[in-house]
């Protein structure tokens, strides 16, 4: 069974759902490629297991965690949990394009299709799709928003300069 509930966070409302098994979503309110439903609302012992992701995000959000441990069960091809787990390498505070993902997966022929995985990783922020830039260092597709992605990669390398306000 899946329950959900909602973590305000810096982004905006963001909401988590999970099984028995693991953290199986954490989406933004208006992102791309929403579930249909998220489950029934977390309530009483089912609100207690998303604890730990609340924490995690939390000192993510002070800079004070580079990685999630949160457990995550996240349903997709095994084609994409490759791409979902190469993301999850991409230091915090790097970026790595299309491209490269697909070189370090052993073809860089299905470029396109680490960008369709990319666009389907239901875990975001978790599993760091944000880290994904076009070739040439642009900003490109992010299921949350391009405001949101720049907001992202600007929290964790305070060097970069944002372009935008987020709001």
């Amino acid at each position: 069974m899946k329950t959900y509930t909602v973590i305000e966070s810096p982004l905006g409302p963001l909401t988590a759902v999970a099984t028995a098994d693991g953290l199986c979503g954490l989406y933004m309110s208006d992102a791309a490629h929403l579930p249909a439903t998220f489950g029934a609302p977390a309530t009483g012992a089912a609100g207690g297991a998303f604890d730990q992701l609340r924490e995690e995000l939390g000192e993510y959000f002070a800079r004070d965690r580079t990685q999630f441990s949160v457990a995550t069960a996240a349903s997709g091809t095994p084609f994409q949990h490759r791409v979902w787990a190469a993301l999850v390498e991409i230091p915090y505070g790097q970026t790595r394009t299309y491209g490269q993902l697909a070189l370090a997966l052993g073809d860089v022929r299905v470029v396109r299709a680490v960008g369709a995985a990319n666009g389907r990783n239901p875990l975001s922020i978790i599993v760091p799709c944000h880290r994904v830039v076009g070739a040439d260092g642009t900003l490109t597709g992010y299921a949350g928003g391009l405001e949101r992605k720049e907001l992202l990669l600007a929290l964790e390398d305070a060097t970069r300069v944002r372009a935008t306000p987020l709001f």
